[in-house]
């Protein structure tokens, strides 16, 4: 049974063990106060990722609305669609989809606090999302296990080798996107393990930007990047949110991975996103990630 914890309007219900719920009681289309606006916060840092069920924002109002996590930000090298300042659309036909485990952005130092994500066009089966928190998977760690990421650095880059790119259907537009996305050669690089700036707790910091491991061979690097990854994508570490077309979900960026995926046939899955500004991780010992490469 949900659990829903009241205060004044606004509730809770809890979706998930380790993350996920749905805030009810706001309406984002509407200037929010600042009893919400930190309501709204305090809940994403407790469950990292919450959901507004069917808002059915315009871009205008969804890019007002981010306003209430941070600042607005462009991608590093994605423009945003016609008459929109800081959106990046995610609008996948015949099956393609980001259907690997990430963190948005991580290619640079101080990658987005929080994403949000609309759902514009949903296909009529499979479409979701997955969220997996990467406290608690740090949390679940052995202690050898979290001596070693404590003190393990990454280098991530946008020049990898995206899903985005595995379909055989209209080849030339998914070239258009790489050659959009690598525009600009980014590479930096982040402790394993960062500490939240705002609940103090040790996260993993990976996914499928990570190039390798600072100081450790290829066939080391991804070995142990596959065995954090797993303590991250434990299916007990993960909620699926199926999408109604207007709902919105926001996820602290700092302490998440998600993943879409393709089981969507030739159906079109229509979202669009804002994401707001970061701030630079700090490891276990205080040391902070840096451009190891930027244009």
């Amino acid at each position: 049974m949900s659990e829903t914890v009241s205060q004044s309007r606004l509730s809770v219900e809890k979706v998930g063990a380790r993350l996920g719920a749905i805030i009810h009681g706001i309406d984002a289309k509407q200037e929010l106060n600042e009893e919400e606006k930190r309501f709204l916060n305090t809940e994403l840092a407790k469950n990292k990722v919450i959901f507004l069920k069917k808002q059915f924002l315009d871009d205008d109002q969804h890019e007002r609305f981010s306003q209430v996590f941070g600042k607005p930000i462009l991608h590093p090298t994605i423009a945003a669609p016609e008459g929109t300042n800081y959106t990046f659309e995610l609008k996948s036909r015949y099956g393609r989809s980001t259907d690997s485990w990430h963190t948005d952005v991580t290619f640079v130092p101080d990658y987005p606090k929080a994403s949000i994500l609309r759902a514009l066009h949903i296909p009529p089966y499979g479409g979701a999302t997955i969220w997996a928190n990467t406290a608690t998977a740090y949390d679940a760690l052995p202690q050898p296990l979290k001596n070693l990421a404590d003190t393990a650095w990454a280098i991530h880059s946008n020049d990898y080798d995206t899903n985005y790119y595995k379909y055989d259907a209209r080849q030339s537009e998914i070239a258009d996107f790489r050659a959009e996305f690598i525009s600009r050669i980014y590479e930096t690089k982040h402790p394993v393990v960062r500490v939240h700036p705002e609940t103090g707790e040790r996260s993993l910091v990976l996914g499928h930007f990570v190039v390798g491991l600072d100081g450790f061979s290829t066939r080391e690097s991804n070995a142990l990047v596959d065995i954090f990854q797993s303590y991250i994508t434990e299916l007990e570490n993960t909620l699926t949110w199926r999408w109604d077309e207007g709902d919105i979900a926001i996820w602290d960026n700092r302490a998440t991975q998600h993943y879409a995926p393709a089981d969507f046939d030739q159906h079109q899955r229509q979202l669009r996103r804002i994401t707001v500004q970061g701030d630079v991780p700090v490891s276990v010992d205080g040391r902070t990630s840096h451009y190891l490469r930027q244009p």
